[in-house]
């Protein structure tokens, strides 16, 4: 049942094209797999990023640099 959704739609693909979808089925297995895993990494670079530019604005406003605020 794991990364069910990932084996059907690439197996749709795989089969639009004339192929037996089980290549199809493979990728869009490593795909979802892949997803799964980079999804908590973006989120966690997001955030990060998302702060230091919020600090980084904060400390512009206080030295009163023009376009900081």
């Amino acid at each position: 049942m794991r990364n069910l959704l990932g084996k059907l739609v690439g197996a749709a693909i795989d089969r639009r094209d004339g192929d037996s979808g089980i290549k199809g089925a493979l990728i869009g297995s490593l795909a979802e797999t892949a997803i799964k895993k980079a999804g908590p990494v973006a989120l966690t670079f997001a955030l990060g990023w998302g702060a230091v530019r919020l600090v980084r604005r904060g400390m512009g406003s206080l030295r009163g640099e023009p376009g900081s605020a």
